[in-house]
């Protein structure tokens, strides 16, 4: 398994009137912090562009248990499970300061080839980025 760590504060802007967070708003976080994750194997929403790739997410489920309100900082744990073929699962737990889990999410993406939009395997620079990751102690 692979595993990083991000935290988020919400924004005023970002909970409802009953002044916790907006239920869609946890997608923007699953996409900020799958791109955290990446990012800390040296590739990001650039990188991919430049190289021709998309990750479409093709699939989402999220499980809300506790609220989150405004200014609440929330850390999210993001895992790769296994090694990735054509698709890369990702799974999301956000827990509050005490610890407690206030959201669980999954999200499926593909990889995709930008110029023919066709589904392609694994890219190499990802692959061996994840590669990396395992010699430096953290497998699946």
């Amino acid at each position: 398994m692979i595993e990083g760590e991000c935290r988020i504060r919400p924004r005023y802007g970002e909970v409802d009137q009953m002044g916790y967070v907006y239920h869609a708003n946890y997608v923007d976080y699953c996409h900020f912090a799958r791109t955290e994750l990446m990012r800390s194997f040296g590739i990001n929403d650039k990188v991919l562009e430049e190289n021709g790739i998309m990750m479409p997410v093709i699939e989402m489920n999220l499980k809300y248990k506790k609220p989150v309100g405004y200014d609440d900082e929330v850390r999210i744990i993001t895992s790769i499970h296994n090694m990735p073929d054509t698709r890369m699962k990702f799974d999301f737990r956000f827990e509050n300061l005490k610890g407690e889990t206030v959201c669980l999410a999954k999200t499926t993406v593909v990889f995709v080839d930008s110029s023919n939009r066709k589904p392609k395997r694994v890219p190499v620079m990802i692959s061996e980025a994840l590669q990396s990751r395992i010699l430096q102690g953290q497998d699946f």
